[in-house]
Formats: C-alpha cells, structure tokens, sequence
C-alpha cells in the first residue's frame, strides 16, 4: 500500500496522496485501505519512513566521517530527486517510524564519534540537511536536465543580455554554463565539500564532546 501511496504522489505530488486513489492505485474500494491504516496522516507517516529506508545509512563502524556522512548526502539527494514531494513531509510528521528514528540516530552517531560536540552535532545535521533539500528543491525547478540543454537555454539568454551591459553575467554564461560537459549537478559535491570543510575545523568545540574511554 505505501509503494502505491509513493507511485501516486511521483505522479502527482503529496496532495495526490489519497485514501481514493490510493485505492485507485491498487485496484481496490478506498474503504478496504481502512483495514490496514486509520486514515491518511498514517500513510503519509508511512511513505515518509519508506523514503528513509532508501537513503544509505552511513557506515556505523567506519574512521572517516566525512566519508560517511558524504555518501549519506549523496544517497539522500538522489533518493529525494526521485521523490522530490517527500521533502515537505520529511521533518513535518509527528509520529516518525523506526526507519526514520534509525536514519537520524545513526548520523548523529557518526558525528559524535568523530569527535563533534553534542551542539555540533546539532548544527552539522541541520546545515548538511539544509543543503541537500534545497539542492533538490533548485534543482528539481530547473529548466535544464541534460548539458546540451543547459547550453541550449545559456544561449537563449545570451542573445537577451544588453551589449556590454551585464559583464560578470556575460562572462559566467559564455566562460561557464556554456562550455562543453557543464552539468549543474556537478556543483552539488563542490557546496558539499565546502560545508564538510567547515565542519571539520570546528570539530570538538563548545561542550559536550565525546571521550574515548
């Protein structure tokens, strides 16, 4: 049922998310989903733990926690890029599931093992999560899917710019978008490094960390 609720709302978006269509979905009457669930918010809880089941965990045993909580990002952009309606959902539900529970326990694991502080911690989850969604979000608003129609529409805008006008825009369009191979998703990993960078510098301040024993 909630692989059904997921596949409505691809189409759809989370406000396609129904008892009616749900049911629709599965070739049912919308009364026989009551035997399973409640009402909608339970299936909405549910689509949510679901999508959270697909982000890669980061590894609980692994040394290096940039590299665990990069894949993690880059499992969660390429998981939400495909369910881009969850993203309103994913931090709204008040009655979180086990998969949901188990994804943000085991990030703030690796995080306080390698030494972040409690508060840091914190703010790491917060800034890194931040980022990803709305990567998603501008992403996904995008005019542009593949290189060729990046420069396809660069050039469309080129041809708009005032002569002389618009220097730095200009000089970004012809010496960047429009060069061959430019694909925006490339700068999802550059942002990311830059936040992982900062990250690191401010690993064990403020109180709270983690001792070894």
């Amino acid at each position: 049922m909630l692989e059904a609720a997921i596949r409505v709302a691809d189409r759809g978006g989370v406000e396609s998310i129904t008892m009616r269509r749900v049911a629709q979905e599965l070739g049912v009457e919308a009364m026989s989903l009551y035997h399973h669930v409640p009402n909608k918010d339970a299936i909405l809880d549910g689509v949510v733990d679901l999508v959270f089941t697909a982000i890669r965990l980061p590894e609980a045993d692994g040394d290096d926690w940039r590299a665990a909580i990069r894949a993690r990002a880059c499992s969660a952009r390429e998981v939400l890029a495909r369910h881009s309606w969850a993203l309103g959902l994913m931090d709204s539900r008040r009655n979180p599931g086990p998969a949901t529970l188990r994804h943000h326990d085991a990030v703030l694991g690796v995080l306080r093992r390698a030494g972040f502080t409690l508060r840091m911690a914190a703010h790491a989850v917060s800034l890194i999560d931040s980022y990803v969604y709305g990567f998603v979000v501008q992403e996904s608003n995008l005019p542009v899917m593949t290189p060729h129609e990046a420069e396809e529409v660069a050039g469309g805008i080129l041809e708009q710019l005032p002569a002389g006008e618009l220097p730095y825009l200009t000089e970004i369009i012809v010496e960047h978008a429009m060069r061959p191979g430019y694909d925006y998703a490339g700068e999802f990993g550059y942002g990311l490094d830059l936040i992982l960078d900062g990250l690191e510098a401010r690993r064990g301040q403020g109180s709270g960390a983690v001792t070894s024993r």
